[in-house]
């Protein structure tokens, strides 16, 4: 799988305004429909304040944090499948990513217009869902074609492994024929890499994210914090979370929350153009005091590009010394010699061991030689899990 991000949605749902915000760079964020022709791509840090209290403790010469890669991809619309809009053109760029945050319109906006000119999230991400599906079954049929040219070959291997392939599909048909997406079908290991090569776009895992208003963001947390029992952090504490004064945003909101809560795929809530300008603020008392009018303790993008990091399967290391502190990025799972691949090759060819602690611990205990004299600093061998949070010192002889 890729790693990075494809932003999608209908024509102006705020997807560039995302990116730029995301990128703290400048897209092409218009009011028009398919500003965005060629896609923009950007890497974008990860947020991680055990990155920034490693650096506190260690007070490095240089701090490198990990990365991720966002996609911002042309608007799709009703007929794209067919080549409506740009057509084919952006649904290739969408089977280039890894995974896919689908942005939602969850705020009113005359001057903002709407490709349907009306505000209706489930209809809005029923077209994304249709038109994706279309693409799809195109894929299908055509790798249907090749299966089962296959079964006439002499080979009995690949006899069987077309077999196996126009089974999979079989189960795939019906599923796209009623729009809904691939990724809701159990398959095994060896189910997926059988099809890998379609690289159908409804696999791909899925994150919603509903581009409110900033009623609408204010009202958001203010019931999050009431659901966990909690006040708002700030003056949107004053803000209470009723039916009484939603904003029309809130519905919205909870449109998209109910849609994807059926699917079971994870949902975060953001300000497109609060966040647009939080990012031009350079002052940090300024930005807290802006934050704090939302009910915010740190920006709705860090909660996205963290959704992001997640979605995709990363997990951070970090290493730690005097000229360097960096987050680096590894599959969940991977064991030491591939963790220590992503500093240099040699690390994983030359690999004899890894001396690890953890985040809690050089909290704790200060010091990397406390953490020893605590019985806290081990040795692990090539077998080892790598555990996100893990300090680690690679030893190698190449």
């Amino acid at each position: 799988m890729a790693l990075n991000c494809g932003i999608v949605g209908l024509t102006n749902v705020g997807k560039s305004t995302i990116f730029s915000a995301l990128c703290s760079t400048p897209s092409s964020a218009t009011n028009y429909p398919f500003s965005t022709i060629v896609p923009n791509i950007g890497i974008v840090d990860v947020p991680d304040p055990r990155l920034t209290r490693l650096s506190d403790i260690f007070k490095p010469k240089k701090t490198i944090p990990a990365t991720v890669e966002f996609v911002d991809i042309s608007g799709l619309k009703k007929g794209s499948s067919k080549g409506e809009g740009l057509g084919n053109q952006f649904l290739s760029h969408i089977r280039e990513v890894g995974i896919i945050a689908h942005i939602v319109r969850c705020f009113d906006d005359p001057d903002v217009v709407h490709v349907t000119d009306h505000i209706d999230p489930q209809s809005d991400i029923e077209t994304i869902d249709i038109e994706l599906a279309l693409a799809d079954m195109e894929t299908l049929a055509k790798r249907r074609e090749r299966a089962e040219r296959g079964l006439k070959v002499q080979n009995k291997t690949e006899q069987k492994n077309n077999e196996l392939v126009l089974n999979i599909l079989d189960r795939l048909s019906p599923v796209l024929e009623n729009g809904k997406p691939i990724r809701s079908v159990p398959l095994t290991e060896e189910e997926k890499a059988a099809i890998y090569d379609c690289h159908f776009i409804t696999a791909k895992p899925l994150i919603y994210v509903c581009n409110a208003d900033e009623a609408g963001m204010k009202y958001f947390t203010a019931s999050e914090a009431a659901a966990a029992g909690s006040a708002a952090p700030s003056s949107a504490g004053t803000f209470a979370a009723t039916a009484k004064n939603a904003p029309p945003s809130a519905a919205y909101i909870e449109a998209v929350k109910k849609h994807a809560a059926a699917e079971g795929a994870p949902v975060v809530v953001i300000c497109g153009k609060f966040e647009a300008e939080l990012v031009g603020i350079d002052d940090a008392g300024e930005k807290e005091a802006f934050l704090e009018e939302l009910g915010l303790k740190e920006p709705a993008l860090s909660s996205l590009i963290h959704a992001v990091y997640k979605l995709l399967g990363l997990r951070t290391f970090f290493t730690a010394g005097e000229d360097e502190c960096r987050a680096w990025t590894i599959h969940a799972g991977e064991p030491a010699p591939k963790a220590a691949r992503a500093i240099h090759t040699d690390f994983e060819k030359g690999f004899i061991k890894a001396e690890v602690y953890t985040f809690d611990d050089i909290v704790k205990y200060g010091s990397e030689a406390k953490i020893k004299e605590a019985g806290r600093y081990r040795i692990e061998g090539r077998e080892y899990i790598v555990q996100d949070g893990d300090v680690m010192f690679f030893k190698f002889n190449v």
